[in-house]
């Protein structure tokens, strides 16, 4: 147990410390910043498209972390070397694999929580369809509130400290916006305490945690296909499972009672779809809580079963 927490966390630290890792999250943030006005061209509810497009970029944001993170955890390991001063302390190769898929998936669950605040921000404060719609000042002085602490208290670390500007930067960034959205919870936009008035829909936070849910299977994936390939491999084989995992019912779902073919795609490519309750939210259809604990069943099943097939590959994987 020692070394697998061991393993995890470094494979956690190491992914933070990631370019590609903050950069992937800032270019959410971005986007989330920049939805509201993309949102009121509509000619029906433009907090309906709001929701549409911050959920989309919710996804493919923890999608690509995962992706990314992940192929990037053993393959580059390999690479390097340096799997081989593990593998000798000694460390079981399946330790190895079940750690490196944890920290991986430590660092997701950061970056899609972070997402996942700015996300609510976003639909907090809504669109301005009319011109008497007014800015919710609550929520951009909240945001600029937490940007502003985060640049400085992660430039002071790295200036006395010497740690990691854009990592430390994700760490504080995600404390300082927990309280930020508390803050949102108990306030309203009049600046009254008034929770019941938070403009934060229950529906939001079930559709951040079956995202997450697909985040998670799409880690496993990549890393089952980083124990025996190199990053351009598993990089290109998670893309297409992510593609057809969303189009899984019309790709194998409508020929899976006449061929074989698609009955063993439809079994074997984890159905995306499942996890997207946008058209619910959209529709205004009310999700059940038992759906989310069937999603997260599903979900575990898939993750078990590619780790399992992620150890078996890298059992018979030479390393020297």
């Amino acid at each position: 147990m020692y070394k697998l927490i061991t393993i995890a966390r470094n494979t956690f630290v190491e992914t933070l410390r990631q370019p590609v890792y903050a950069v992937i999250i800032a270019a959410a943030l971005l986007l989330f910043l920049i939805s509201p006005a993309l949102s009121m061209y509509t000619m029906d509810d433009d907090n309906k498209l709001l929701r549409e497009i911050g959920l989309s970029t919710l996804f493919l944001t923890s999608l690509f972390v995962a992706i990314f993170s992940a192929s990037g955890a053993v393959s580059v390991e390999m690479e390097n070397k340096t799997i081989l001063t593990v593998l000798t302390k000694p460390v079981q190769r399946p330790i190895f694999i079940l750690a490196k898929f944890l920290g991986v998936i430590g660092a997701v669950a950061l970056a899609h929580y972070l997402c996942t605040i700015g996300l609510l921000m976003t639909i907090r404060h809504g669109v301005l369809s009319t011109a008497s719609d007014t800015h919710d000042w609550t929520v951009i002085g909240s945001a600029a509130g937490v940007a502003v602490a985060t640049v400085l208290l992660s430039a002071f670390f790295n200036y006395a400290y010497d740690w990691k500007f854009t990592s430390t930067a994700i760490v504080v960034g995600a404390i300082l916006a927990t309280l930020a959205l508390v803050f949102l919870v108990l306030i309203d936009r009049h600046w009254q305490f008034h929770p019941a008035e938070n403009g934060i829909n229950g529906l939001d936070v079930y559709a951040s945690i079956l995202l997450f849910m697909a985040a998670v299977v799409i880690a496993a994936v990549a890393v089952a296909i980083s124990a025996r390939f190199n990053v351009i491999v598993t990089l290109s084989t998670c893309i297409g499972v992510f593609l057809l995992g969303l189009t899984s019912d019309w790709v194998f779902g409508r020929f899976a009672d006449t061929h074989l073919w698609a009955q063993a795609g439809r079994y074997l490519v984890p159905n995306l779809q499942v996890f997207w309750i946008s058209d619910a939210i959209y529709e205004g259809t009310v999700v059940p809580f038992r759906y989310i604990l069937i999603s997260a069943s599903y979900a575990l099943c898939y993750t078990v079963g590619i780790l399992a097939v992620a150890v078996a590959l890298f059992q018979r994987r030479q390393v020297a």
